[in-house]
């Protein structure tokens, strides 16, 4: 195994990761987590930050804790996600670092402080824990720390569903939850990109039907048809930029993964252009509510 761990896609131009590279972001599928590399095991990271506070602070944490005495974390984000922050969130850990700009980023290059206190308390605030009303979740994933607007209306017209059916970009596992009081549901694969997120689900959802799959849809896992139903709070943002070619990746994926005469429900903000593309792979899109900047369709099949 390498011993050289990367957390993200830094940009090419930035930094020089070699293949073979330990893949640590929990967004990247069949990655390894950054914070279970044993402490001061790791001579080299190159980490393209996240773009939250607190998860950012947290990864750059864990990645000090796992980072030798002598060892170097080279650390970027663009300067207007992130990276004007990058600075004060080393301080802050403790961390002694030179700090360059490039590229419309900021970059540290940084040492592993001795003194980890404040390393293992951004750590400690980073990890998961339990929110009522929530259940299991953790920053870094979306919306950790509340119900949006989007999957609360999504939540309040959903119909009980039968047979087998998916939750694509399943989060904390609230759309699963309410889809699976139906006891005529009989499979219902819960499918996300982020590892905390499916962790997080794994806690939250533990009826016997469910079945867990961490993945990025925009490939071709998990592979899934013949379903009844597909539920889905479609994401727009990819590395904390606009991306609306993503619920687009979602809502065909749903439409492949269908019976005929299956049904795919979704909530999406009021601008985003799904309209096209639904019509393009249903025979038949309903609005079935909208509220609060926000609309929910029934698209059949």
């Amino acid at each position: 195994m390498s011993t050289f761990a990367v957390f993200g896609h830094p940009p090419l131009a930035l930094a020089d990761v070699p293949a073979g590279a330990l893949q640590t972001s929990p967004l990247v599928p069949g990655s390894v987590a950054l914070e279970a590399q044993a402490p001061a095991s790791l001579p080299e990271i190159v980490m393209l930050a996240p773009p939250a506070t607190v998860e950012r602070r947290g990864a750059l944490a864990a990645a000090l804790m796992a980072l030798k005495p002598d060892g170097r974390l080279i650390a970027m984000a663009p300067k207007d996600k992130g990276g004007s922050r990058l600075a004060g969130d080393l301080k802050a850990l403790g961390a002694e670092f030179a700090e360059s700009a490039k590229r419309h980023h900021r970059i540290c290059h940084v040492r592993r402080p001795v003194d980890l206190t404040a390393v293992e308390a951004a750590i400690a605030e980073s990890a998961p824990r339990d929110i009522e009303g929530l259940g299991r979740t953790q920053p870094g994933i979306f919306s950790w720390d509340r119900i949006d607007a989007g999957t609360a209306l999504l939540l309040s017209k959903l119909p009980a569903f039968k047979g087998p059916g998916a939750d694509f970009g399943c989060g904390i596992g609230l759309l699963s939850g309410k889809v699976l009081e139906s006891a005529a549901v009989t499979s219902l694969a819960l499918v996300d990109i982020d590892r905390r997120a499916i962790e997080a689900a794994r806690v939250n959802v533990t009826d016997p039907r469910a079945a867990f799959h961490w993945a990025d849809l925009r490939g071709t896992e998990p592979a899934l048809t013949d379903l009844e139903f597909v539920v889905m709070n479609p994401p727009f943002h990819d590395a904390g930029a606009e991306d609306r070619a993503l619920g687009q990746v979602f809502i065909r994926r749903a439409a492949g993964a269908l019976k005929k005469g299956g049904t795919c429900w979704l909530v999406a903000n009021r601008h985003l252009p799904y309209e096209a593309v639904l019509a393009e792979h249903f025979k038949a899109v309903d609005l079935k509510g909208e509220a609060g900047g926000y609309k929910v369709y029934e698209a059949r099949k």
